[in-house]
């Protein structure tokens, strides 16, 4: 399975599934929608920029100079983010119609435009910025190991009293 495709399945379930929840949830506690949905977006969120992280670190190890390239994350991250949002909006409208799923009797039209461009941005922006720190995090950590390679030793000193 292709990196960008099992990122897109993964987190567009994710967004199903937080969406049916949440749909479950305004059912039977209507008035407590609000930290519900912002539950939600942290969850989808954090799972973008934790697998971000995640993807910019191994990158980095594995090409650690950045002059020279390495995995064209940014297309692998939009790929997904595109799949996964309208994989998610398709899903959605089709779950609409099982009785006892609440998911916003939204159209087609609206779950493959707006609704998958809003997915597509939570999982995109969210990824690319643990992209970002985790290739900077690991640069930053081999910096420091050279710089302490080159340091040379200090002979330590004994103190008298």
């Amino acid at each position: 399975m292709n990196a960008w495709l099992l990122r897109a399945v993964v987190l567009g379930a994710l967004t199903v599934v937080l969406r049916t929840l949440l749909g479950f949830g305004m059912i039977y506690w209507p008035t407590q929608g609000g930290w519900m949905r912002v539950l939600c977006l942290i969850v989808v969120i954090g799972s973008g920029v934790v697998w971000g992280l995640a993807d910019g670190r191994s990158d980095r190890r594995a090409n650690p100079d950045p002059e020279r390239g390495g995995a064209d994350l940014t297309m692998r991250w939009l790929k997904a983010a595109v799949a996964g949002g309208l994989g998610a909006g398709i899903v959605s409208w089709i779950l609409n119609f099982v009785p006892s799923f609440d998911l916003g009797d939204n159209g087609l039209l609206f779950e493959v435009t707006a609704g998958a461009s809003f997915i597509v941005l939570l999982i995109f922006i969210p990824s690319m910025v643990g992209v970002a720190t985790g290739r900077y995090l690991v640069t930053r950590e081999a910096n420091k190991a050279a710089a302490r390679a080159q340091t040379p030793a200090q002979p330590a000193t004994a103190s008298h009293a």
